[in-house]
């Protein structure tokens, strides 16, 4: 089967309803064009030209990403600060992502998530109960002070 070839012109325009539609990271957006075939100079000149028209911010898409998976997904810190590193994303627009979680929302989020699982999790044995309760609230990438701090509080000791 051969696969549609793209002008230069063609794929920018595909590319910029593609980040228009939803923030993309740089490397989303890579790989794209590679999924269109597209040569490396070519790859250069739409990222240049999609940086310069304001479609591709990589600071824009971390503060986006940072805010959706804390309000939607109920992401710690850690995982959306792990989730962005994978995505290549600086240091710097890592630091202005995690700003745009307002700290006493980031807790009030936390306490809310921490009770449901404490109540959801029909474990008889404390100890398994408060593993299960922790596992879960690793995986959503809660600080372990603030976990073991909210499981001793769940348990009464």
């Amino acid at each position: 089967m051969l696969h549609k070839s793209y002008t230069v012109t063609e794929a920018q325009k595909k590319l910029e309803q593609y980040c228009a539609y939803q923030e993309r990271c740089h490397e989303e957006v890579i790989q794209k064009l590679k999924s269109l075939n597209m040569i490396p100079q070519a790859i250069d000149t739409i990222i240049g030209h999609l940086l310069e028209h304001n479609f591709l911010n990589e600071e824009r898409f971390a503060r986006s990403f940072a805010r959706g998976k804390f309000r939607i997904k109920h992401w710690g810190k850690i995982r959306i600060v792990r989730e962005l590193k994978a995505r290549q994303i600086s240091r710097y627009n890592i630091d202005a992502a995690l700003k745009e979680i307002d700290n006493e929302e980031y807790i009030a989020a936390f306490n809310e998530l921490a009770n449901k699982q404490w109540d959801f999790v029909r474990e008889s044995n404390l100890l398994k109960k408060k593993k299960k309760v922790f596992d879960f609230l690793m995986r959503k990438g809660f600080e372990n002070q603030l976990i073991y701090t909210k499981i001793a509080e769940l348990a009464g000791n």
